[in-house]
């Protein structure tokens, strides 16, 4: 079964991004402008709007418009939005527009652009797509591109739905006109995800450093209170990237929440803080994803949780010692992109181990050769196990090496019923004699457990190998 989700990522080490001029940290401001494409029947919707403003709790008034409710957002594009525009129209931002509301503010548009931001589409209206069939919503992609088009001059670059369905980035990557998408808060970096073998650049958004918490019972009270929370997350990215680390920092700001007076002095503070900073690069997403398109390009390779049934046994089948099963049942169980990586197949492969039967684990153990054995002499082992056994020096023993391996090979054998198993590439030879000299002695269920420890790790170092 195929898992569709990443908890992998980037893993304990990050790449460097590197920022220009070597920053610790990018910061990427998003102006939500979406006054004006909210629901209302006078927008020809069944119902007023009910999300993301002052009125917490708010439900939808099916048939009827909702006075308070577009005040809100009339605030947003009449005042708010001017707020912001004077403290950040000397910074990159990006703009997240829904088309609607773009084409009902042409000043606000002319402002953004006289301003140097980027505009990304944030949709064609305020819609919550969880229901919407796939070729809905795909309609829906393309008129917003054609009315952005219309209204700025150019395409939009960038893409964020925002109340998404599980076929958002799906449609956004068979668009095929934009650089990243952001529906995505996956990451502290940009990454590429794959969508029908195809490359696409996703640039993480953020639900938390997000002034969408003044709107929400569990959010931001005050403006001290969000300003603290971004100090606190600029600070901690800004530590990382002095360490060797950096990151980027997404901000969300909407014209009618952080355009409010006691709000938008928190972004004013938030701004000082940053700029008192040395190494800090302001970026719209597009200048972040053109830039990590250009230092980390896709790279093709390979998605063993991809392969067919037969590709993988036959690529992974002898990571045990002439034992097919283990891969046929990591095949046969939930393989995902956890499994791509060396790290991730070994633990899958290592579960299937463990939760195989007595006499399958013994059979796997019995399938190891004898080292520098007859096998060996006879040019008969795995080119797995050649390789291993010629990395620690057992395929150029002397006659009288030979001898002792033998005698102590045949007296292990003899007493625990299962050949000496040792993952050879973390020891030299005569590391490997004494602990053959030593182990010997061990009582038989000491061995069976310390034997089927050095089978998973000889599996551990192959699928480094495999997975270079």
């Amino acid at each position: 079964m195929r898992y569709s989700r990443d908890l992998r990522g980037y893993g304990e080490q990050t790449p460097d991004p590197k920022w220009p001029g070597g920053a610790r940290i990018a910061v990427q401001i998003v102006v939500n402008y979406e006054e004006g494409g909210e629901n209302s029947i006078e927008h020809g919707d069944a119902a007023s709007e009910a999300f993301l403003s002052e009125i917490i709790g708010a439900q939808p008034w099916p048939g009827q418009r909702h006075w308070n409710m577009e005040s809100i957002y009339d605030y947003g594009a009449r005042a708010g939005f001017w707020r912001l525009h004077r403290m950040l129209k000397d910074i990159p931002v990006t703009v997240y527009g829904v088309a609607h509301a773009l084409k009902r503010s042409p000043g606000q548009v002319e402002a953004m652009q006289a301003a140097g931001w980027e505009i990304a589409t944030h949709g064609l209206k305020w819609i919550d797509y969880r229901n919407i069939p796939a070729e809905v919503e795909a309609e829906h992609i393309a008129e917003a591109i054609r009315i952005h088009t219309e209204v700025t001059g150019e395409r939009p670059r960038g893409f964020y739905q925002g109340r998404t369905s599980m076929n958002t980035v799906a449609l956004g990557c068979e668009e095929g006109g934009f650089e990243y998408l952001a529906d995505t808060i996956a990451d502290d970096l940009p990454y590429w995800h794959v969508h029908k073998g195809k490359p696409q650049l996703m640039v993480p958004y953020t639900m938390d450093a997000n002034d969408m918490r003044f709107s929400s019972g569990q959010g931001f009270g005050t403006g001290v209170e969000f300003f603290d929370y971004l100090r606190d997350s600029f600070d901690v990215l800004y530590a990382e990237g002095a360490a060797g680390a950096p990151k980027m920092m997404s901000i969300g700001l909407h014209c009618r929440l952080a355009g409010r007076p006691g709000r938008a002095k928190a972004i004013q503070q938030f701004l000082d803080h940053a700029r008192a900073h040395e190494g800090v690069w302001f970026a719209s997403r597009l200048d972040i994803a053109r830039h990590w398109a250009r230092e980390h390009p896709w790279q093709p390779r390979q998605r063993p949780s991809e392969l067919d049934r037969e590709t993988f046994v036959q690529r992974f089948g002898g990571i045990y010692e002439h034992s097919p099963f283990i891969a046929e049942r990591v095949w046969e169980g939930e393989m995902g992109a956890v499994h791509d990586s060396a790290e991730g197949l070994a633990a899958r492969m290592a579960q299937v181990f463990r939760s195989a039967s007595d006499e399958e684990r013994l059979g796997v153990l019995i399938a190891h050769p004898d080292l520098a054995g007859k096998l060996a002499a006879a040019k008969r082992l795995t080119a797995e196990s050649t390789s291993e056994q010629a990395s620690a020096g057992l395929d150029a023993l002397t006659d009288e090496e030979k001898a002792e391996f033998t005698r102590l090979n045949d007296a292990y054998t003899a007493k625990h019923g299962f050949p000496f198993i040792i993952a050879v590439r973390d020891h030299d030879k005569a590391g490997i004699q004494r602990a053959m000299a030593r182990r010997v002695d061990n009582d038989t269920a000491t061995e069976r457990a310390e034997a089927e420890r050095q089978v998973m790790r000889i599996a551990e170092l192959r699928l480094h190998e495999a997975l270079k």
